[in-house]
């Protein structure tokens, strides 16, 4: 597994961060934020693209969300232990997508067409803005010649090409993915966009605080940025090499809401329908469940539907033995890779037994009235964990991964 998030760029950083209630969201520095309602996010500091690619220059003919996933899919491949040489590079697959791809590229360019004229129009513009360039960058990086593609699904896109991965291993037509997504939208368009719509927290004078799910006085996401990549296997492949396995991705379930561009069902049915998908297809009954890593991105009305997919879907295990948190009251919402990064949480809540919390949430909203693992983690031992990402246009996806056994 391999991480970019605003709580660090290596495994054991985000989460010794992530179980200590960090918060990664910041004044945004990258640009000036007059005149925006947010001036808030999730942004990566420090980051030096030059250091991602084997070519130093292929960073200015690429795109930020291009950079953080190659920073991830490197952390990655140095986990995994990997040697190319001694695997099949034509059943070595790459999934690695995007919600929105190169925003920050579409935005610069278009600003020179209407400034300058067509003639300054980069002729690179359509590969750095095309959200499956960071599937195709990775495969040159490292010679991958399997299955390649990019899954769009907005917020549900990491768990979704995840969970792609894991199909395509199981029909026989791959060994090994790279699977996960990025993403790089903390710009003016981005945060205008989003801002429009009134779906950002506006708590600008407390960031740290501002992320807040779950609670009754959330007011809107805040947005962050990053990428998450997994080393998906197939056991007997990953055996045969000796390989570190983190845990067995057992489920995968996906669905559609068909109800509206943006907002969930009331009663949350489209979640609740991928998230039993993904037991029935692990073959988990939900009162195995111990820890449920939510979607929840501090929105009024998406903690609320989600709260009630739950309550669905694992009845009185709900109330009486099921930890639920979301990472994103520190990391802030990565949207299209917000999935993976969550997808290592749960990995590593099965590796040591502890609840990352829920931070921020002090005042429950009656209306979610479970266990989320309010502002300290917790010690629990967890067998198997699910992840949960939703996204506009209705996509659900939701994950499931056990405590492997030999």
């Amino acid at each position: 597994m391999g991480v970019a998030t605003p709580l660090g760029m290596e495994l054991e950083t985000y989460w010794q961060n992530l179980l200590e209630g960090k918060s990664g969201i910041v004044e945004i520095s990258r640009f000036d934020t007059t005149g925006f309602d947010c001036t808030i996010a999730g942004e990566i500091r420090d980051f030096d693209p030059k250091t991602v690619f084997n070519n130093p220059k292929e960073h200015k003919r690429t795109d930020r969300f291009a950079h953080l996933a190659m920073a991830a899919t490197k952390s990655a491949m140095r986990d995994s232990g990997i040697d190319l040489d001694k695997v099949n590079r034509d059943r070595f697959g790459v999934l690695v997508s995007s919600g929105i791809g190169g925003l920050k590229t579409l935005e610069d360019q278009h600003t020179a067409l209407v400034t300058k004229g067509p003639s300054r129009v980069s002729a690179f513009t359509i590969p750095m803005l095309i959200s499956n360039m960071a599937s195709g960058l990775i495969s040159m990086e490292f010679g991958l010649r399997g299955p390649n593609m990019c899954i769009v699904t907005a917020c549900a896109t990491s768990n979704n090409a995840i969970g792609e991965a894991w199909r395509i291993i199981k029909f026989g037509d791959a060994d090994i993915f790279l699977a996960g997504g990025s993403e790089a939208a903390i710009i003016p368009i981005g945060l205008g966009g989003f801002g429009a719509m009134k779906a950002l927290s506006t708590r600008n004078s407390e960031p740290q605080r501002a992320s807040r799910p779950f609670d009754r006085d959330r007011d809107g996401f805040v947005m962050g940025e990053g990428a998450g990549v997994m080393v998906v296997e197939e056991l007997e492949h990953a055996k045969a090499r000796g390989a570190k396995i983190w845990c067995e991705l057992a489920g995968y379930g996906l669905s559609s809401d068909a109800y509206h561009m943006t907002a969930p069902p009331p009663d949350g049915d489209g979640a609740a329908r991928a998230m039993k998908m993904s037991l029935d297809h692990a073959g988990v009954s939900p009162a195995d469940v111990d820890y449920v890593n939510a979607h929840a991105t501090s929105t009024g009305l998406g903690d609320i539907c989600e709260t009630r997919a739950i309550k669905t879907v694992f009845g009185e295990h709900a109330k009486n033995g099921l930890a639920i948190s979301s990472t994103k009251s520190m990391t802030g919402h990565l949207l299209g890779g917000a999935g993976a990064i969550e997808m290592a949480a749960c990995a590593m809540a099965i590796r040591d037994g502890k609840i990352p919390p829920t931070i921020n949430l002090e005042n429950p909203d009656p209306e979610c009235d479970l266990d989320y693992t309010p502002n300290v983690a917790r010690e629990k031992r967890v067998r198997v964990a699910v992840n949960n990402s939703f996204g506009f246009g209705g996509h659900n996806a939701t994950l499931v991964v056990t405590e492997f056994k030999e």
